[in-house]
């Protein structure tokens, strides 16, 4: 069960092994782009590629899904950023449990964002997490973890990625853990528990006033949504691939410090930023050498129009 590019690559992982999938859930189509056009989740391209069952129902709660899934009687459940909670009479059917894929070290960032709230907090250590699913969000009995270390440069959409394959590797060997009984379910402490809400466009919003380091955590964090902006003679500034420059300028948070081949140079409440793409509201991510060519940048960033 699983929705988004993540949970694509854990069926992927799981089509390796020979296991048989005897049905594969995804939510339903939506339209997407300008056109609202009806897409298919990338979940359901994976299985349909691999002549796979799909099931789309509109609720994990509907009967004639539930019965469904009753008549399979699968061993587990694998759900993989499905984006529903699932009922207790979905989660007590497998013999082996309902097993999902979280990509934090629960108890940490519980919740729909976790990879970009642990980049935009600045978490030198980061992970998954393969849980036995309860009732709760992001609650149950940790099977197994993994943990890795994202790089200086790292955004919310290369993490994405990395960890996408360690899940999918960690699912694989809890599931053999399983089979042979060689696992046990650690519960969490949750005194230990935090919560990675789901991000809204206005966290983008910098505050030149904070650290060049804090910011340089948000912008990558909110890389490629939904982007860390400021405002520059009534347009909106998106940034992109920052870079730390610890030196102190003694102007305003905020100001142009220069803009040249070499990047955008701001400062900031400590040392400052320099930025290496930037995007304006309507208009294509580019260097910053390239916007250069059309159009100078000079004065102070601001956090309205």
């Amino acid at each position: 069960m699983g929705t988004p590019d993540f949970a694509a690559t854990a069926l992927s992982a799981l089509l390796s092994t020979g296991d048989e999938v005897a049905l594969v859930v995804s939510q339903p189509d939506r339209p997407q782009g300008r056109g609202r056009i009806l897409a298919a989740t990338p979940v359901k391209k994976t299985a349909l590629a691999h002549g796979l069952a799909v099931a789309q129902p509109e609720s994990p709660n509907d009967e004639n899904f539930l019965g469904q899934i009753k008549i399979i009687q699968p061993d587990a459940i694998i759900a993989v950023a499905y984006g529903r909670i699932l009922p207790q009479a979905l989660l007590a059917l497998p013999p082996l449990g309902c097993l999902n894929i979280h990509a934090s070290l629960l108890p940490a960032y519980r919740g729909a964002a976790p990879i970009q709230w642990s980049l935009i907090n600045g978490e030198r250590e980061v992970g998954v997490s393969i849980m036995k699913m309860d009732e709760g969000l992001d609650t149950g009995a940790i099977l197994l973890q993994k943990a890795m270390y994202p790089t200086v440069d790292e955004t919310s959409a290369s993490l994405f990625a990395k960890l996408a394959d360690l899940g999918a590797a960690a699912l694989l060997e809890t599931l053999t853990l399983l089979k042979t009984g060689g696992i046990t379910a650690q519960e969490q402490d949750d005194r230990q528990a935090s919560w990675a809400r789901p991000l809204k466009k206005e966290d983008g919003l910098i505050d030149w006033r904070r650290p060049a380091r804090a910011l340089h955590c948000l912008v990558r964090g909110l890389d490629p949504w939904p982007t860390a902006f400021s405002y520059l003679d009534g347009r909106k500034f998106q940034f992109f691939t920052p870079e730390m420059v610890y030196q102190e300028s003694g102007q305003p948070p905020g100001t142009v410090l220069f803009a040249d081949k070499r990047g955008l140079l701001i400062a900031c409440g400590e040392h400052c930023l320099l930025f290496h793409e930037i995007q304006i509201a309507g208009k294509k991510r580019l260097s910053v050498a390239t916007f250069l060519n059309g159009q100078p940048i000079a004065g102070r960033f601001t956090p309205t129009p």
